[in-house]
């Protein structure tokens, strides 16, 4: 198991550098679906498997990688919309804002002392080069789409994290969170959809110019 979780590790931070350096919409969704199978393997992978666990990664795979992508692939298809245009950040120094995270925390001394407490050394790296990830994401990037993805990214590092505690935590509340997650990225689906009913573009930024 310990060669599996390696490999959902690997997998979530070459996606979460993918999304930092692709302007297609439509990747940064794919991208974010492989994260959804890969931290809704992590459980099974590093806590082993049972019954409890299975069930746990069934509900996560679902909603992560085929729910979210779904409902996000629609509000692009809807809004007509491929491309994420003029980012605040350019996707270059994005990737490099990523490996920076990603050295910062294989590196600091507090990671390191986390992470001797962790049951894989990775998972605090990995979660730490997500939450990043995901934060980058949302405050350099202009569409809500993207900015959706970002809080996605954003919560997989919450999640990888505690997937290493994941045998001390009640299977309710696991299911609870899961829950709220996909309550957030549903009602963020539905203001995507509003934005570009009313104003033909999700471009979040160009809503300052609301008045009244």
């Amino acid at each position: 198991m310990r060669a599996l979780s390696d490999i959902l590790f690997v997998a979530l931070i070459l996606s979460g550098f993918g999304l930092l350096g692709s302007s297609r919409l439509a990747t940064c969704i794919g991208l974010a679906a492989l994260q959804g199978v890969a931290v809704g393997l992590l459980v099974p992978a590093l806590s082993g498997f049972s019954a409890r666990t299975a069930l746990v990664a069934v509900a996560v795979v679902s909603l992560k990688g085929v729910v979210f992508p779904r409902l996000l692939a629609r509000a692009i298809r809807d809004s007509d919309t491929s491309r994420e245009v003029r980012p605040f950040v350019g996707y270059t120094f994005s990737i490099a804002a990523g490996a920076l995270a990603l050295g910062a925390s294989l590196w600091a001394e507090p990671f390191e002392r986390l992470s001797a407490l962790a049951p894989s050394p990775l998972v605090v790296p990995v979660s730490f080069t997500l939450l990043i990830t995901g934060l980058f994401v949302i405050v350099s990037r202009r569409t809500a789409v993207s900015q959706v993805v970002g809080f996605i990214v954003l919560e997989n590092g919450i999640y990888t994290f505690g997937a290493a505690v994941a045998g001390h935590i009640p299977l309710l509340v696991e299911l609870g969170v899961l829950m709220d997650v996909f309550v957030a990225v549903f009602v963020m689906g539905i203001a995507i959809y509003r934005i570009n009913e009313e104003f033909d573009h999700i471009d979040s930024t160009r809503l300052d110019s609301l008045r009244g």
